[in-house]
């Protein structure tokens, strides 16, 4: 099979299932794990957006013109608590309208140790298992993408808000209490979600105290004493048996490959 990957695919289950997207194709992957697989590069890489061929991407899988003109990839997208919708210099309002000023849930999980994060509520659970995470706990729900980014900074003031992608792939991580984490953290950020619910008003930064903690379960069979990430760029042609999928990474006996990072590039697959 040959085509242009995309992120791969993911639904919640008991491991999670994901599938390899190439183009308008989808390969399950669940089936492959202990079995040889190989990965391709044709050396043609297709914008995610236009379509266009192009020589390098931008922000994983735009081209130039793109990655400067579209709202997804803008500052704010990475930064929300920079979002500037309100200043009236969205790049596209419309967008902006349907994604960021929709509900977003800020959450607690574990993927390498306890992170915040933030995510659309219409993202839930497919964040979380991209980010690898074992266990994952929705904290509050808020009205925009901007005021969840106030809340995540206020938040990680006290806790890490990135994922260390090596550890999370070296091993299935311990379970944490994210409840007791989640009260304590609330406690210590109490003047700063009080000044948000003043500034924003009560509905906008609801608690959520009665959420379970989800887990998750990740198909891997065996996880690797030393990550050795591998390239598309550098090594067109890459082949293993598949041991594991986490994240949105595959998980050979030669090494680990980020799907995520290579969205646009043709590749075959067997």
């Amino acid at each position: 099979m040959q085509g242009s990957l995309r992120k791969m695919s993911s639904q919640l289950g008991n491991p999670v299932q994901y599938e390899l997207v190439l183009s308008d194709q989808k390969v399950p992957l669940n089936a492959l794990i202990g079995k040889p697989i190989k990965l391709k590069h044709t050396g043609r890489i297709f914008c995610v957006h236009c379509n266009r061929a192009i020589k390098k991407t931008f922000n994983q899988g735009y081209c130039y013109p793109c990655f400067v003109a579209l709202a997804q990839c803008d500052r704010c997208i990475m930064k929300p608590e920079t979002c500037h919708y309100e200043a009236g210099t969205c790049r596209e309002p419309e967008w902006g309208q349907a994604f960021c000023l929709q509900p977003h849930i800020v959450y607690l999980a574990n993927s390498s140790g306890i992170k915040v994060g933030i995510t659309r509520q219409t993202q839930v659970p497919t964040r979380w298992i991209d980010q690898g995470a074992v266990q994952a706990l929705p904290i509050f729900k808020v009205s925009s993408r901007h005021l969840s980014g106030l809340v995540e900074i206020a938040i990680a003031k006290h806790v890490s808000d990135k994922t260390n992608w090596q550890q999370m792939l070296k091993r299935q991580a311990e379970p944490l209490a994210l409840a007791e984490s989640r009260d304590t953290l609330i406690t210590l950020c109490q003047p700063e979600l009080a000044e948000l619910k003043q500034r924003f008003g009560e509905q906008a930064l609801m608690p959520l105290p009665d959420e379970p903690v989800i887990d998750i379960q990740f198909p891997v069979d065996v996880y690797p004493a030393k990550i050795k990430s591998r390239c598309l760029i550098k090594t067109p042609d890459i082949s293993g048996v598949l041991q594991g999928i986490k994240g949105q990474y595959l998980i050979m006996d030669t090494g680990v490959i980020n799907i995520r990072k290579y969205s646009g590039y043709e590749v075959g697959f067997a």
